[in-house]
């Protein structure tokens, strides 16, 4: 494949786009470490003069910001990030687990029509708001609302098809030829599966983990509305740090931010070359 020069326009181009699209992180980061009083500094305080870790601290002391008189936050980000860990890690390996079952079936046994992909993919046909408020009323009757098992549910539903279809596409790529010669070694059909096709599609299971990770633990729609006061997550929580006497607390939630993209910014670097399937529910091929 021949590769393209890269010209003077093309490479202006280039830093002009990473410009942009970087900035937002460099703001990020910047203000996560300004004192209170650069948070709305006018002319906009670039970098900091005195850098200071006083809103990582108010994450997990809530009255860390009184040395600035302001009344600090109403709580702590701990619970926040414990349950989004929770949330995220219980639904990625519940919707790892059936996403690849599913994608064995739909590559070696299913006759699939036209309208099984359909079926399947017909809960990201839908924005997350459509579908929020029918959720708000099956959780209410169910009793499952503001609870864990409720927001795991809804997590594993909304991810299940990219997880099928991701690791379908990885183990389309296998020859059926393998399988079968472990079956004629005296497997059965279900053992040829676990100990030949799952160690071949590794590769490609990891990668789908980690992108299914990333989905739950940057949502933000259901964590919103199907939880009040028992479950919090990280998206939730940077929404609550705006408080009616200090205003928005950007540096806390520039801090609690630049913590949520920590395991997100390393999941990406781990996945990239992977990314492209995710995108197109595992139709690309490598």
């Amino acid at each position: 494949m021949l590769s393209r020069p890269l010209t003077l326009p093309l490479a202006l181009l280039l830093a002009a786009a990473l410009v942009i699209t970087l900035f937002p992180v460099f703001w990020i980061v910047m203000t996560a470490i300004k004192p209170p009083t650069d948070w709305n500094a006018a002319p906009a305080v670039w970098l900091p003069s005195e850098p200071t870790l006083v809103n990582f601290r108010t994450l997990f002391d809530p009255t860390a910001l009184k040395a600035y008189g302001l009344s600090g936050v109403s709580q702590p980000a701990t619970p926040s990030m414990l349950g989004s860990i929770l949330a995220s890690v219980v639904a990625t390996a519940l919707s790892i687990l059936i996403g690849l079952f599913a994608a064995i079936g739909l590559s070696r046994y299913a006759t699939m029509t036209k309208a099984t992909p359909l079926m399947i993919l017909s809960g990201r046909m839908f924005p997350p708001a459509a579908i929020a408020v029918p959720f708000v009323i099956i959780f209410s009757v169910t009793n499952v609302i503001d609870t864990y098992s409720g927001l795991i549910a809804i997590y594993v539903a909304v991810t299940l098809p990219f997880s099928t279809w991701m690791l379908k596409s990885f183990i389309d790529d296998l020859p059926r030829e393998i399988e079968e010669a472990a079956m004629l070694d005296g497997r059965s059909r279900l053992m040829a599966h676990l100990t030949v096709t799952i160690p071949l599609v590794r590769g490609g299971l990891f990668a789908t983990t980690m992108f299914i990770f990333i989905l739950n633990w940057s949502e933000f729609m259901f964590a919103l509305v199907l939880s009040y006061t028992n479950v919090t997550t990280i998206p939730v929580q940077l929404a609550k740090y705006v408080t009616a006497t200090a205003g928005t607390l950007y540096g806390v939630q520039a801090a609690l931010a630049v913590l949520a993209m920590l395991p997100l910014v390393i999941g990406g670097f781990m996945i990239q070359s992977h990314l492209a399937r995710g995108m197109t529910f595992g139709a690309v091929k490598r």
